[in-house]
């Protein structure tokens, strides 16, 4: 899995992304109990074509699930920060093949 850290400096709306999107999705973690996050947002990835992307948006940097998602994704979903700082993060999840 490619991570790419983007600017922090522009608003994630200013920020371009580095990977082609031909369309993106909200996905708002903060909303979802704890216990269902990772199958929510596993189910959202796979439902994603090619081309499309995930804005993912959370209280913290979720590293565990970066994890679990380059072990299952591999190089197929990009993850582009978009915003990393102490309220939370703003990441794209693009789905490349």
């Amino acid at each position: 899995m490619e991570v790419r850290i983007m600017s922090q400096a522009a608003p994630p709306a200013q920020a371009e992304p580095a990977t082609p999107v031909l369309a993106t999705y909200p996905f708002d973690a903060r909303a979802i109990a704890k216990r269902f996050r990772h199958a929510a947002i596993f189910g959202a990835l796979e439902a994603l074509g090619p081309g499309e992307a995930m804005r993912f948006v959370n209280d913290h940097n979720p590293l565990p699930l970066l994890r679990q998602m380059s072990e299952h994704f591999g190089e197929t979903v990009v993850v582009e920060y978009r915003e990393n700082c102490e309220a939370g993060v703003v990441i794209d999840f693009i789905k490349v093949a």
